[in-house]
């Protein structure tokens, strides 16, 4: 799972002809108009592994917002990028894709009670035999006065979902009966199954469309297992500062204070 999620944690060279990426292929820029921004990660996922993204820029004027999803379609075996995910891309057949909106992003389904959100401070998030690191998941601020602040309501998920720093992810969790349920994941909490019985017989991508008002995200690596001890520090660290303009004071190697301030 490991090696696999170090594959994955980037895009696909093959993408929509407005997007560019970074040398690393871990950020996406549309640099014109509003569509053609589609990419796929770079592997297909494991069950049960997210491709997480977190929201870099915007830009003003266009209607609509970031939309994630899953294709079983190899982007290698693509003639041409399709413009839109939605409907473009979902009507190739064999892809699911979930417009993120503002605010309502949770999924109900028919007959079963509201789902209960998990509390903030518990250390993994669980979607059913899922266990993901939430602290990963959740946005963070740029170090500022307000950034502690801020930073709790990325945790508590109140802020919009499409705004700056939010951190959108999207698996896929396996069923008894063979299939798979596609999750969306904002901020450290599952929207629940935006898309079920997904066949699993074919590889499933990761579906990122850079559109309309989201204009940049990149790829947020996910640890899984034990957090590593760079983790681990930063964890120790936040502990003991009001907030994160207080990591410039301390003694720390440089690329440890980077971590700790922007990741």
């Amino acid at each position: 799972m490991a090696a696999r999620c170090r594959l994955a944690a980037r895009f696909h060279h093959v993408h929509g002809t407005n997007v560019r990426l970074d040398a690393s292929r871990t950020r996406a820029t549309r640099v014109e108009s509003f569509a053609n921004g589609l990419c796929f990660s770079q592997e297909p996922l494991a069950p049960g592994q997210i491709f997480l993204v977190e929201i870099e820029e915007k830009e003003l004027g266009w209607c609509g917002h970031l939309r994630v999803g899953l294709t079983a379609h190899d982007p290698q075996s693509l003639e041409v990028v399709p413009e839109y995910s939605l409907p473009d891309l979902v009507n190739m057949g064999d892809t699911w894709v979930f417009a993120i909106t503002r605010s309502h992003n949770r999924v109900t389904v028919d007959g079963e009670e509201a789902r209960v959100r998990s509390p903030a401070w518990e250390p993994f998030l669980l979607i059913e035999r899922v266990r993901i690191p939430r602290d990963t998941l959740v946005g963070r601020s740029r170090p500022g006065r307000y950034s502690h602040i801020l930073d709790d309501l990325y945790k508590a998920n109140v802020l919009p979902a499409t705004a700056r720093r939010s951190r959108i992810g999207v698996l896929y969790a396996l069923q008894p009966d063979g299939t798979a349920d596609m999750h969306i994941v904002i901020n450290g909490e599952d929207m629940g199954p935006s898309a079920r019985h997904l066949p699993t017989t074919r590889p499933l991508y990761a579906v990122v469309d850079v559109f309309a008002s989201t204009k940049s995200v990149r790829v947020i690596p996910v640890e899984y297992g034990f957090p590593s001890l760079q983790t681990l520090c930063r964890l120790v660290i936040q502990k003991h500062i009001v907030h994160r303009l207080a990591i410039d004071g301390l003694d720390l190697p440089p690329p440890l204070k980077s971590f700790c301030q922007h990741e």
